[in-house]
């Protein structure tokens, strides 16, 4: 790992300043959680103006890493970078305190959005991307994948990618499946098919949807994490938030950067 610079100090005594008040507002408001041929991804369109409050980020579209395999579960082990990402389900108070604490550390992380998630706050996904993060297809109703018949599970897949693509313009970056560490080769293909060339895996589990204590939540990644590592966490949960201060503080101080999956891997 690397030493922590000046400017990693700097960054440290800002997060301190800023984590107490966010994480308490947070926590008061409370979470809740449920936890074929390949063909070109569709090209991006231009978000309705109604969906683009503010400054707006364009909507980037998937696209294909051809050092990279089918399912990725991390990135080059050679540099400092990890990927920070989140299961996007829950409490829309409770993910906007989430973004707010990385990017107030400077971190940029990668949502997986449930599709009835957008349909019921539609407007977090200009959030996730305005804040210049990643925003991805984590199905449309979060239920096991894996278990599902071929039409179903395409049709889990495909719905998702139909709200982000109404809301931002694009199916997304990434897509993850539900319920499950890795993708069977079948939801493996139906991602192809969707315009999904990756599906993203993680080898970093927080374990913070079993609601450990924020302490144990930072151990578990600490523990584990190094060069290249993806970091699967969920915004639905109060430890997640109240973790986050000291976890992006440890990153800082081993000289870890967290950054979007994309970036990750580019």
């Amino acid at each position: 790992m690397l030493n922590p610079s000046p400017r990693g100090v700097d960054r440290r005594s800002a997060l301190r300043a800023g984590a107490g008040a966010a994480v308490v507002g947070a926590l008061a408001a409370g979470c809740t959680d449920d936890e074929g041929g390949a063909g070109p991804p569709p090209a991006a369109a231009t978000p309705p103006a109604s969906a683009r409050p503010g400054t707006t980020r364009a909507a980037p579209v998937p696209r294909a890493f051809p050092a990279q395999p089918a399912q990725i579960a991390h990135g080059p082990r050679d540099r400092p970078q990890i990927a920070l990402t989140f299961h996007g389900q829950g409490d829309p108070k409770v993910a906007t305190a989430v973004l707010a604490e990385a990017e107030r550390a400077g971190a940029k992380v990668t949502v997986l959005a449930v599709g009835s998630w957008l349909d019921e706050h539609p407007q977090m996904a200009r959030r996730i991307l305005d804040g210049g993060h990643d925003l991805g297809n984590h199905t449309q109703r979060h239920i096991d994948i894996s278990a599902l018949a071929e039409r179903d599970a395409y049709a889990e897949i495909t719905g998702c990618a139909d709200r982000l693509r109404r809301i931002t313009g694009s199916i997304g970056t990434w897509f993850r499946p539900s319920r499950t560490q890795y993708a069977t080769p079948l939801v493996q293909r139906l991602a192809r098919r969707a315009g999904y060339p990756h599906v993203l895996s993680y080898d970093v589990d927080s374990l913070d949807f079993t609601s450990p204590g924020a302490s144990a939540v930072t151990r578990n990644v600490i523990g584990r994490i190094r060069n290249g590592s993806v970091v699967s966490l969920h915004f639905g949960y109060a430890d997640t938030v109240a973790a986050l201060p000291a976890l992006l503080a440890d990153l800082d101080r081993r000289g870890l950067r967290a950054v979007t999956t994309t970036e990750l891997l580019t």
